[in-house]
């Protein structure tokens, strides 16, 4: 390219808020790239109008076309990473070809994100379970709100310390969900509390996604009696409630109006997560003079305060504020109190403590090195017990194991007296392994190949065949944490909870199976399959009962709409093949065929068996780090991804390839990284914000 054009579309890219076209990326698009699309990609990809994957190579006419488009970027990026174009079918790249177009790519896409806009969080109201903590926290109550069963474990021992960093060798617990409905200690929740539904998790994501809590005319009424009902609860009494002498009993001596203002000054600053404006602390005093004027005693009339705080928009809205004059309102900083409010929905899952309001107040919590401080004492405290019983679970995917209902007659032993099922001792096994990793510290590797599990007498009969799993106590249940001698078992992957939850109830399904670990594992989930795609018949049907699960597959993967993202999940579905519907181990089918798992990860690591299947996963650590973060930091901003947060990713997961892998050290990593510290209040590209004057 002449170098007058060069320098006429550098003005270009500088005016629009593109980043300086360097000539040699120019030139590698021209004489590389452009030319092998053509030779190898167009066909499939913008030609004739085929668009496989909706990708249209056709259409990249110049450079700039393709700086604009980071998404497209990644995606070849990755097709060409791990071979999966062009096709089997097709003239394969040299290698040397395919080597120079990833290094090609990655400088171009690096370029492209340096002006790539985060993406924007609705505001949102609290979920379910961040109003109950917040509730919880703010009136420093003893007990929750309402009965939470997306806390899918209920703990008996006190055994959450992360301060301490040893996880005990046994441990009682219960499902809450398929355990028996009672807790045999004292009732959940406040009588009369008058609870909304539960929030739902997002198909790829978790139920804090502001996208998914928006607030219906019906559901703000719900709040509204929630609110009343609350102070209204014989529960919120002396006993239950800690602040009760400080904030509800009347002062002994001086103005009562007075002592509510003070009360109040620092409770609102509590509720809102920011200091409240002298005019809404008088409307809240005047509101609290004109029910002690009618008659209301002290404690009532704070009730009543307390209702109209719990019903406010600034106590149920999570939102980012926008600053006036901001150049890069896309890109904008957080301020101190919106930091405040980040960490401790992500860690906490509830609202800033009074250290972190002070500190931010202070403007000293962005401050490197108090940030630091404060991130790990976070971590080390019992709050983030909301953090493993809110993350865990949802990444896991584990509310499928309540609907899990394998067939009574194939698998008697499934099932124990009055419906209840073994499931409810293997839900207990991927969460207390994930809280064992957590509260010691351990590597994020071993959530995949752990040197050792939980198991209740129930579970390990069952791990081990024994038809006489039925019996045991369906409230409390005791796990031990016991060695894992055989690599066939342990971590999130090869357990009976997500084998059982990823198979029909007669059969198991390699197909959900691998999408799961697609999405679960590498944070890579693959696209909903054509709405044409028959269902896999019986194997009761003719000849079919005779063939393996493999081959019952074949047609799908011929299907040419199909094969591309069956050739990605299919090896690692098959590769879990030996783990029957209800996960016990099997080396053969009903129908005497042997158990073949054998298959390629990602085009590069042969294996043989599932034990082999694990050991490739390990060797992809820089993938399942990359993922997990994502999936972390998609919790923690409570949104989607956009290829703006990559490069944080990106360096998240070089500092695990050097051996920074421990949990906690993620977590931190994730609570810096530059996404998490950066709000979008416009939702527009950098080079078309508007600034105000």
């Amino acid at each position: 390219m002449p170098v007058k054009n060069l320098i006429h579309l550098a003005a270009f890219a500088i005016a629009i808020g593109l980043p300086p076209v360097r000539s040699d990326a120019t030139d590698a698009f021209s004489s590389l790239l452009q030319p092998t699309f053509a030779a190898h990609c167009v066909k499939c990809h913008g030609e004739e109008g085929r668009l496989e994957g909706e990708v249209n190579l056709l259409n990249l006419r110049s450079f700039s076309d393709l700086l604009r488009q980071p998404d497209l970027l990644e995606t070849l990026i990755g097709v060409l990473s791990d071979q999966d174009m062009p096709p089997e079918e097709e003239e394969p790249l040299e290698v040397g070809t395919r080597d120079a177009m990833i290094q090609h790519l990655e400088a171009i896409l690096e370029q492209s994100l340096a002006t790539q806009s985060f993406a924007s969080t609705p505001i949102r109201r609290m979920n379910r379970f961040q109003y109950n903590n917040a509730v919880v926290d703010l009136l420093e109550l003893e007990r929750n709100i309402f009965r939470l069963n997306e806390r899918l474990m209920r703990r008996y021992t006190d055994y959450f310390h992360p301060e301490k960093g040893k996880m005990p060798p046994e441990v009682e617990v219960a499902s809450r969900p398929l355990g028996k409905d009672r807790d045999l200690q004292r009732a959940e929740g406040f009588m009369g509390a008058a609870a909304f539904p539960q929030d739902l998790r997002a198909e790829h994501g978790y139920d804090n996604r502001a996208d998914h809590l928006t607030l219906s005319p019906l559901l703000l009424e719900s709040f509204l009696l929630l609110s009343q009902t609350i102070v209204d609860s014989r529960d919120l009494n002396p006993k239950e409630c800690r602040s009760w002498n400080r904030f509800f009993m009347p002062p002994t001596d001086g103005d009562q109006l007075q002592a509510i203002r003070t009360r109040l000054t620092e409770f609102l600053r509590r509720a809102f997560r920011r200091p409240v404006n002298p005019e809404t602390l008088d409307r809240f005093v005047a509101f609290a003079k004109n029910s002690l004027e009618s008659g209301a005693s002290f404690t009532t009339t704070m009730k009543t305060v307390v209702g109209a705080t719990l019903a406010s928009p600034d106590f149920l809205y999570l939102y980012d504020t926008q600053e006036r004059g901001e150049a890069s309102a896309t890109r904008q900083p957080l301020g101190d109190f919106e930091l405040a409010s980040r960490l401790s929905f992500f860690l906490w899952s509830s609202i800033p403590d009074a250290t972190l309001l002070d500190l931010a107040q202070r403007g000293e919590l962005s401050e490197p090195s108090t940030l630091n401080a404060q991130i790990d004492r976070m971590l080390n405290d019992r709050r983030t017990a909301r953090f493993c019983e809110a993350f865990p679970s949802q990444w896991l995917q584990l509310d499928r194991l309540i609907t899990s209902i394998p067939d009574p007659e194939k698998f008697e032993s499934f099932y124990f007296v009055g419906g209840y099922r073994v499931s409810m001792h293997m839900m207990m096994e991927p969460l207390l392994l994930f809280e064992t990793v957590y509260i010691e510290d351990r590597s994020i590797l071993e959530l995949i190949d752990p040197k050792f599990s939980w198991r209740s007498d129930v579970l390990a009969r069952s791990y081990n065949g024994d038809a006489k799993t039925r019996g045991g106590s369906v409230n409390k249940i005791t796990f031990k944490r016991i060695p894992v001698t055989d690599p066939r078992w342990g971590g999130v992957i090869t357990n009976a909870a997500v084998m059982t939850m990823t198979s029909s109830p007669t059969r198991t399904q390699p197909i959900t199976r691998g999408a799961w670990v697609n999405t679960v594992i590498f944070n890579d989930p693959p696209d909903p399959p054509p709405a044409d795609v028959p269902p896999l018949p019986e194997p009761d049907e003719g000849y079919l009962k005779n063939l393996t699960i493999r081959e019952r597959f074949s047609e799908h993967r011929t299907r040419q709409d199909c094969a591309s993202c069956h050739k990605q999940i299919d090896p690692l579905g098959f590769a879990l093949e030996n783990y029957g519907p209800t996960g016990l181990w099997r080396d053969k089918y009903e129908n005497g065929r042997q158990v073949d798992p054998s298959g390629k990860l990602f085009n590069r690591h042969e294996f043989m068996t599932s034990v082999e299947f694990k050991r490739s996963i390990m060797k992809e650590k820089r993938r399942f780090v990359r993922g997990f973060s994502a999936h972390l930091l998609s919790y923690a901003l409570g949104r989607e991804l956009s290829p703006a947060d990559s490069p944080a990713l990106a360096k998240i997961a070089e500092s695990a390839m050097s051996g920074q892998d421990s949990i906690r050290t993620i977590l931190k990593m994730v609570a810096l990284s530059e996404p998490f510290h950066h709000k979008n209040t416009r939702g527009a590209p950098l080079g078309e914000v508007e600034h105000e004057e």
